[in-house]
């Protein structure tokens, strides 16, 4: 068993490390210029940075859109595709107007399905950029239903913490999942811990924050 003590700073790829002229002799303005200069040149790699980083999202998120299409076109399904970069991630949906009930079919029983087809479409984006992705991929909004009950989870074990219970085990979840009960019992003040391997990891909370 190991554990990863919690509540930290978002993951490590997401993190961003955010960091007065005085009056005197007619020369002065002309020594300052240079320091003018300067700090618009650092400003302007500061935003050639943060452009990068974003256009590289947008082409995972190209790249995903193409895989589900074809994937969906070979299953002879039916989707529109919509894609959202945000939190340093790239999102990519699966939605239907028509509501296709076969869509289901890609979720799966508690979505092992859709956590497996994930994989799949960021082993696509590594071979085609050759960057490693943490794209989330959603269908048919199981991820935004599955991230409500997990916050609803989250509460209540932090209710049970603070009445005395004790620490607190939850279900094993992904590493996603586990992310949003931490960030829910960081908001409440407790703490929490990520415990167990492999598919047996889980979220501890407890009241020792």
């Amino acid at each position: 068993m190991s554990a990863e003590n919690v509540n930290p700073a978002p993951e490590a790829e997401d993190a961003v490390v955010e960091t007065p002229e005085t009056p005197g002799t007619p020369e002065a303005p002309a020594a300052a210029e240079p320091a003018r200069e300067h700090g618009s040149h650092e400003a302007g790699e500061a935003g050639d940075g943060a452009s990068e980083a974003v256009r590289r999202l947008e082409e995972e998120g190209d790249v995903a859109a193409d895989y589900v299409e074809e994937l969906l076109d070979i299953a002879d399904l039916d989707g529109d595709i919509d894609i959202e970069v945000r939190d340093g991630r790239t999102y990519v949906s699966v939605v239907s107007e028509d509501h296709d009930e076969r869509l289901n079919d890609l979720v799966g029983r508690d979505g092992k399905t859709l956590e497996a087809l994930q994989e799949l479409v960021r082993l696509a984006v590594l071979a085609a950029t050759g960057h490693r992705s943490r794209l989330i991929l959603d269908i048919c909004g199981h991820r935004e239903r599955r991230d409500a009950d997990l916050r609803e989870t989250a509460q209540d074990a932090v209710e049970r913490v603070r009445a005395g219970e004790g620490p607190v085990h939850l279900s094993p979840m992904g590493a996603y999942e586990r992310k949003i009960v931490h960030d829910v019992v960081a908001d409440a003040g407790l703490a929490s811990a990520s415990e167990g391997e492999g598919a047996r990891r889980h979220v501890v909370i407890s009241a020792d924050a």
